[in-house]
């Protein structure tokens, strides 16, 4: 009994004191916060909390819940419509027309009685007139937009514009919405370029169908491409794991200054799960204001057309044009009639600048081209042959539909050439040690070189290898062979032609009529072929 009582009276903190014979309670636990609240540490972890909680209610006000609805048929499936052709016919022949219209009934009939379907997304209030920003999935095909601010108060909303995701001239996912409203909370817009990977960041959005929620994490990574997850192909997108589930779409991004650095658009699921898994990803706030003056003007966005196609810079190549590490674009193509073109962009050339902007790889240059004026007049810097640095002025285009489709077609169809020549070229590496002999098509030039007549056909000698049973039965460059194996000779071609099919079928020795150079007539002669040559 005695050691019970002790031991309840450590834990209980109870000092007695002699003295007195009282018994004195001491709250340890108290004395513990005490000393917290009185620590350097617990002041610094006060002040970051009290810090989020300021900001977290001066933020609130300006980001919206948004409710939609959409009149779209709904009609009871009868039983008869469940059954494929097939399964009818099948029925139909088993229990005769009666039996089966009893058993199955009738088709339901068309005339359809449409039914509201409802959604849910957020929005932030950009300018303290109404205009709202949200993303375009939220609103799309809906025939009612409702926002509803933080205090409850509901307005009918107008779409202004909206930048739809997965076509090929847009892409942000990106809508402009508009409430007859005044004097409305606002979010400044922050520099989402100035970002950090590492810095903190607070989401709010109404996810899920539950009101106004506040999330907090820090910046994963920067310059996300959003094709992966979507069709959205100007999302350049910023990736944080601050919670951000369904009904975020829309919602803002926050940094810890308060400014808006994104708008939610879209998360990243695994597996069963379609709800957060730390991968959310927010359209950046510098590309918003970008298209937010189209938004407003235009109800669309016209993007900027340069008619190149691009590739980026490897180690390779900016080791090669002394750079300290790759950047820049790499010109792969160019389309015909294109602003490009006109300004004299070539391809094989790097762009390593636009409009004053250093660019970093080919989806900056797209980026920068994209939200430039059309028909503003820009300079180019490029670096060409010999690390010749040139700069050109471009008058930029429309991007449209039939632009991107004629450079793509253009594109493939110098894709294809080029396959074709790389093929032959290594028909011809292969070919090379044919007998040790290196050839190529007569040119003016050649036949004036070595003295022949105007009309001579055949392939040209360039290179014997030393050492090899060419060199040995006297060939040297400057011969003309005009015949393998009793086949006239016309060109490359049919001599790489009759190369190849003779190597696959392991002939031994082939003979070869011969033209010396600056000499008269010719002579056959009989070359072995040597193991490694088959």
């Amino acid at each position: 009994m005695i050691l019970v009582l002790a031991v309840l009276i450590v834990a209980a903190g109870v000092i007695i004191d002699r003295d007195t014979n009282e018994f004195t309670l001491q709250t340890a636990i108290g004395q513990t916060n005490d000393t917290l609240q009185t620590s350097e540490d617990f002041l610094h972890l006060e002040r970051a909390n009290r810090a989020f909680i300021d900001l977290v209610a001066r933020t609130r006000p300006a980001v919206v819940q948004i409710t939609t609805k959409t009149e779209r048929a709904r009609r009871e499936e009868s039983q008869r419509e469940r059954l494929s052709p097939e399964d009818e016919k099948r029925f139909r022949d088993f229990f005769g027309d009666e039996l089966f219209r009893r058993f199955f009934g009738e088709r339901a009939p068309r005339n359809l009685n449409p039914e509201p379907v409802t959604g849910i997304g957020s929005g932030v209030i950009v300018s303290d007139d109404g205009y709202i920003l949200t993303n375009n999935h939220v609103i799309e095909r809906s025939d009612e937009i409702t926002v509803t601010l933080p205090n409850e108060k509901e307005y009918p909303a107008e779409l202004i514009g909206r930048d739809a995701a997965g076509t090929g001239v847009s892409g942000t996912d990106l809508a402009l919405l508009k409430i007859d409203a005044e004097g409305l909370p606002t979010l400044p817009f922050g520099d989402s370029d100035q970002l950090e990977v590492g810095e903190w960041v607070i989401a709010i959005g109404t996810p899920l169908n539950l009101s106004q929620t506040v999330t907090r994490g820090i910046v994963s990574a920067k310059g996300r491409a959003g094709g992966h997850f979507s069709g959205i192909k100007y999302g350049n997108f910023i990736q944080t794991d601050a919670p951000i589930n369904r009904g975020n779409s829309g919602g803002a991004l926050i940094n810890i200054r308060g400014e808006l650095i994104g708008i939610n658009t879209l998360i990243a699921t695994g597996g069963f799960s379609t709800g957060n898994i730390g991968i959310g990803f927010a359209v950046p706030s510098k590309m918003a204001q970008q298209v937010l003056p189209q938004l407003i003007k235009h109800g669309k966005v016209e993007r900027g057309w340069l008619g190149i196609g691009m590739k980026p810079v490897d180690s390779d190549l900016a080791k090669k044009l002394n750079f300290d590490a790759p950047r820049g674009a790499y010109v792969s193509g160019v389309s015909k009639n294109s602003p490009a073109e006109k300004a004299g962009i070539q391809r094989s050339d790097v762009i390593v600048e636009f409009n004053g902007e250093t660019i970093q790889n080919p989806k900056h240059l797209m980026h920068v081209v994209a939200v430039t004026e059309i028909g503003k007049s820009v300079e180019v810097t490029v670096i060409r042959e010999s690390n010749q640095e040139k700069r050109l002025t471009v008058k930029l285009g429309k991007r449209t539909e039939e632009a991107i489709a004629k450079l793509n077609a253009q594109l493939a169809e110098t894709e294809d050439i080029r396959s074709e020549v790389k093929g032959l070229r290594q028909k011809l590496n292969e070919l090379k040690a044919f007998a040790g002999l290196h050839v190529q098509n007569l040119t003016p030039a050649i036949v004036e070189r070595y003295g022949y007549a105007s009309d001579e056909k055949g392939v040209i000698v360039t290179q014997v290898e030393p050492g090899s049973i060419a060199e040995k039965k006297g060939i040297v460059p400057g011969s003309l062979i005009q015949e393998m194996e009793w086949t006239s000779i016309d060109n490359l071609e049919t001599y790489s032609r009759l190369a190849e099919r003779l190597t696959n079928e392991q002939k031994k020795q082939v003979l070869l009529y011969v033209k010396s150079p600056n000499e008269q007539g010719g002579g056959y002669v009989t070359i072995k072929i040597p193991t490694s040559d088959r």
